[in-house]
């Protein structure tokens, strides 16, 4: 990410440059063990990283909250994974988007989150608005030390609710995000609004 424009990262994601976003750190003390040399990490292992990153209490400590933008630290994930722990002022949220190839995790350290999320894998290329059928929506809320991960096309955003208390969470994406595509929704129409590169948030 660079801190020369604003961004937000994703939940279960990264930086838009279409939101407020201050950037703490580009690189931070690793809050776990890689994996095994060599061994890609599965889904199971980013959520254990994740949850083990959020009882972390000194490293959740040091993440500045501004009440303006979202502050975040880039961790070491395991294996080569890609990681952040984010901080959330109230009311913000991420819009929906996806995470291309990469499986990920997230566990809210502090504060809670909603997400929202579809039932539905879409396709990958070559349209630019999409009718969603009927029971594809799924929502949950996530608490402190709540968390979930999920597979490669997962489509969802997330929120902090609440309107005086700041969030914060824990994020691992494997493989590093190759693009990532924000959406936007008009009751059952999905529309491809834009894809991201990693240029435009590392």
């Amino acid at each position: 990410m660079s801190s020369a424009h604003s961004a937000v990262p994703t939940a279960g994601s990264v930086p838009s440059p279409s939101s407020t976003f201050s950037p703490v750190s580009s690189s931070a003390p690793s809050a776990s063990a890689a994996s095994s040399a060599g061994a890609a990490p599965t889904i199971t292992e980013l959520l254990e990283f994740v949850r083990r990153t959020a009882r972390n209490e000194a490293l959740i400590a040091s993440l500045p909250l501004d009440p303006e933008g979202r502050t975040w630290i880039r961790l070491d994930g395991p294996g080569g994974s890609e990681a952040w722990l984010i901080g959330w002022p109230p009311g913000t949220g991420t819009g929906w988007h996806d995470h291309a190839d990469s499986i990920g995790a997230f566990t809210t350290a502090a504060g809670a989150l909603k997400e929202h999320s579809l039932a539905v894998r879409l396709p990958t290329d070559g349209w630019k608005t999409l009718e969603l059928t009927d029971g594809v929506d799924r929502s949950r809320e996530l608490a402190t030390g709540q968390g979930r991960a999920f597979g490669q096309n997962h489509v969802h955003e997330v929120l902090n609710e609440s309107e005086d208390v700041h969030a914060v969470s824990v994020h691992a994406y494997y493989p590093p995000l190759p693009r990532i595509r924000r959406f936007s929704r008009t009751g059952a129409v999905l529309r491809l609004e834009q894809t991201e590169s990693p240029g435009d948030w590392q």
